[in-house]
């Protein structure tokens, strides 16, 4: 657990002014006894560089988030800031706020936590433990801790930087204490799960299906019906525009390269997290609705391989074609069939999402059709070194493959483990042959 002493060098302890006697202050920090051990405890610090959230504010709110600072320009009283920790067992929480506020200025904000609400006064020279919020926690799971600002006398209501919790229900806590260089991003991304299919060799078609469930389209969500080794293919959710996405990665001794691509779809390059060719049609999908992909990978006799993806557009009735890549110096057929479900929006990454995945099929070179019904659950590091819980994966009450993430959700399913859905036993009627190029 990382020691967020070294983000705070000017951190001043923010007193709450909830009016107990000095004679209650005290009693409120002796520990009970037979909780010598609990007591010893040190506070923990919850940086909001790596947990907070902006939840609500007025399209012109100022106040962000930084990797290093935490809470910046906090000026709105409208603006919620929300972060959430992980809670071991039932107990009791003691809520201190750490940062600063402007020279000369006094703040009155709001924290609220399981119902209760608590006013505090912040002051730059406020001492430290003098008066905790204290909470009561009645169960294990995700806890949110919201702070407002209601009224300020400077031009901020304080610089935060994090949330300190001390009391029973603090010891084990789960939450983002990874430095920034390593994971605030990425846990405020949110985990990434993956469901990984096993396919016959010299597969050379797969089909899968999916549906979102209505209103687990969060912006930011990309929703990947079949990737492969080269790969990945599915539906995505901009601010602005719903896209279907198709990416073949550039090999390590060349660049991928269009050989054809559909009518309205754009191509370009793309980087960030590796770089090749990039593929996508503007679509206004829709959650509640299933929609048919089906990818195409084999080798060109040449030295290259031929990537190629369709869509099945429900609302227009036809399969629309995306685009055909090629990829030098790589002989292969299709391999490492997976879908994902990930957040590609850090500033979102509280929000939920879902998929479900009901056909998957795989055609081999010779046009067999076989139907694939095992899946292999897993999560990518955010989840693995529990910076965030709030994954799951398996087999849902509809017979689906379903992939969740985000949302801090407490019914997490543990990684690194197999599914097996029932056997449809359809084989999808799509005439692969006559698709649209």
């Amino acid at each position: 657990m990382s020691d967020f002493r070294s983000l705070l060098p000017r951190a001043l302890l923010l007193s709450a002014c909830l009016g107990l006697s000095a004679m209650a202050q005290a009693a409120a920090l002796m520990p009970a006894p037979g909780s010598a051990t609990v007591a010893k405890l040190a506070p923990t610090r919850v940086a909001l560089a790596g947990n907070a959230f902006i939840t609500s504010a007025a399209p012109d709110a100022p106040e962000w988030i930084s990797y290093n600072e935490g809470l910046m320009d906090w000026r709105d009283a409208r603006t919620v800031i929300s972060s959430w920790v992980r809670v071991a067992q039932p107990g009791k929480f003691k809520i201190s706020l750490k940062g600063t506020v402007p020279a000369g200025s006094v703040s009155q904000v709001r924290v609220s936590a399981l119902g209760k609400s608590f006013n505090l006064r912040l002051t730059p020279t406020a001492g430290p433990f003098n008066t905790l919020a204290t909470i009561d926690v009645p169960q294990a799971g995700y806890v949110r801790i919201d702070v407002q600002g209601i009224s300020r006398t400077g031009p901020e209501f304080a610089q935060l930087q994090a949330i300190e919790l001390s009391g029973t229900a603090a010891a084990g806590l789960v939450y983002a204490n990874l430095d920034a260089d390593w994971g605030y991003y990425w846990s405020r991304r949110g985990p990434s799960v993956h469901m990984s299919y096993s396919t016959p060799a010299h597969t050379e078609y797969l089909y899968n299906e999916l549906t979102i469930p209505v209103g687990e389209d969060a912006v930011g969500s990309y929703f990947m019906a079949n990737g492969f080794g080269e790969g990945y293919f599915g539906i995505q959710v901009k601010e602005e525009e719903r896209w279907v996405l198709f990416s073949v990665w550039d090999a390590d001794s060349g660049k991928t390269t269009l050989v054809k691509k559909g009518p309205e779809v754009v191509s370009n390059e793309f980087g960030g997290e590796g770089t090749g060719g990039q593929s996508y049609l503007v679509y206004p999908w829709k959650a509640g609705t299933t929609y048919p992909f089906i990818t195409r990978v084999r080798p060109d006799g040449q030295g290259n391989t031929l990537y190629s993806s369709w869509f099945y557009a429900v609302e227009q009735g036809q399969w629309r074609f995306i685009a055909t890549w090629k990829r030098p110096a790589t002989n292969t057929w299709l391999t490492g069939a997976h879908s994902f479900c990930e957040n590609f929006i850090d500033t979102n990454g509280f929000a939920g999402r879902k998929m479900l995945m009901g056909q998957q099929w795989a055609v081999n070179k010779s046009g067999a059709w076989t139907e694939l019904n095992k899946g292999w659950f897993t999560v990518d590091p955010t989840g693995g070194n529990r910076q965030r819980l709030d994954f799951a994966g398996g087999v849902d009450a509809s017979g689906q493959f379903y992939l969740r993430n985000g949302g801090f959700f407490n019914a997490t399913v543990p990684a690194n483990q197999s599914f097996t859905r029932p056997l449809g036993g359809k084989k999808p009627t799509v005439d692969l042959s006559s698709l649209p190029e």
